[in-house]
């Protein structure tokens, strides 16, 4: 079976699917589900696309991205060494691909080594984390805002050290940004953190309010293929006021509670779910159904029979199903998910064995 006959029988654990008879409209009866898979490449040659996001729905016009387009950070440069790529690709999904190297540039950074921590506030803002390398040793990192037309704006550094994957929770003009941090530790230590950043976002800028780390004592350890491992997905529940955390190293989902109102730290929180589905779990969100959705590295528990595959749990822990994105390990990290028409979700995720970005479109099911 080929990749995308695979990828396109996978995308129907997203949604049940019922085979009915033909009626008069083709278009009402499709069978085959919408997927675009597009290069990741720009013209510098970036490769390892890392984090995922949409621009939301009520984005400010005027810029060089819209709503609906989807932003990819690529985290080498052309050579393919670690921790030295610069640029944010965006991606419009209207059915049209971009060949390798040619991918859509929005942003290209003066740091280097954007990771999965990225984000885009309603306000006119994207966030994006990086951590660099020098010599294949990890140097300290960043936060970066970017506005909509691609300029730099501002860094952050405060309590944040190296962040490698975020969550936005939005108010009105008061946002909420989880950061995860790797702490760019060459040996293992039980170091890894979560911060929570209060930001109010005006037509002037974005101002912090308040730094406060929530969580800490996950599990850094350096790794051949993807650098580093560490805390890295977050999804946060506000009707809980509870954040989950996909702990690399430790392979496992973790719950911090009390995680937008808290003034210090709960230590990792408790696992939710820890199952042998789970190899290495990197990026983390919720799906329309109330699941949770996280990507497996395969840097942990590694099994060639299920590589580089996205699994599907409830927040209770109980495991709903999984499919791979590539044959080889190691291809899934980013993803995220965004409704679209009302009655549609659409998947982004991306391959890095492939350089890739992969978009899948599913009906909602009523109720589900």
């Amino acid at each position: 079976m080929s990749d995308l006959s695979r990828i396109a029988a996978a995308s129907l654990l997203l949604a049940t699917v019922a085979l009915v008879p033909m009626a008069a409209s083709a278009e009402s009866q499709r069978f085959i589900p919408d997927i675009i898979i597009s290069s990741t490449i720009p013209a510098n040659g970036d490769v390892n696309p890392y984090g995922v996001a949409f621009v939301p729905s009520n984005f400010p016009k005027g810029g060089a991205i819209a709503p609906g387009d989807i932003l990819v950070s690529n985290f080498n440069n052309s050579g393919n060494t670690q921790g030295t790529g610069t640029t944010i690709i965006k991606l419009t999904p209207n059915g049209s691909i971009a060949p390798a190297g040619s991918a859509s540039t929005f942003f290209t950074s003066t740091p280097i080594g954007l990771t999965t921590a990225l984000g885009v506030l309603q306000g006119g803002f994207v966030l994006v984390g990086n951590v660099p390398t020098s010599g294949g040793v990890i140097q300290a990192g960043s936060l970066q805002i970017v506005d909509r037309s691609g300029n730099h704006v501002a860094s952050f550094t405060n309590q944040l050290n190296d962040p490698w994957d975020l969550t936005i929770y939005e108010q009105s003009n008061n946002s909420t940004v989880f950061v995860s941090n790797v702490n760019g530790d060459a040996k293992k230590n039980k170091n890894g953190s979560v911060t929570r950043l209060n930001l109010i976002i005006s037509s002037a800028g974005i101002s912090v309010t308040g730094t406060t780390v929530i969580a800490r004592g996950y599990t850094v350890e350096p790794n051949a293929a993807a650098l580093v491992l560490g805390p890295t997905g977050l999804a946060y529940d506000a009707t809980t006021d509870t954040l989950f955390v996909a702990s690399t190293a430790d392979n496992a989902i973790f719950a911090v509670p009390n995680a937008g109102n808290r003034t210090g730290s709960a230590g990792t929180g408790n696992v939710i779910f820890k199952d042998d589905h789970l190899r290495g779990p990197l990026a983390l969100a919720f799906a329309p159904n109330g699941d949770l959705i996280t990507s497996n590295g395969d840097a942990v528990n590694p099994d060639p029979t299920q590589p580089s595959e996205i699994v599907e749990f409830t927040k209770s822990g109980e495991f709903v199903g999984q499919f791979n994105v590539d044959a080889g390990q190691g291809g899934a990290f980013g993803i995220a998910i965004a409704l679209v028409g009302g009655d549609t979700a659409r998947l982004a995720a991306v391959d890095d064995n492939t350089n890739s970005l992969i978009v899948i479109d599913q009906k909602v099911v009523p109720g589900g």
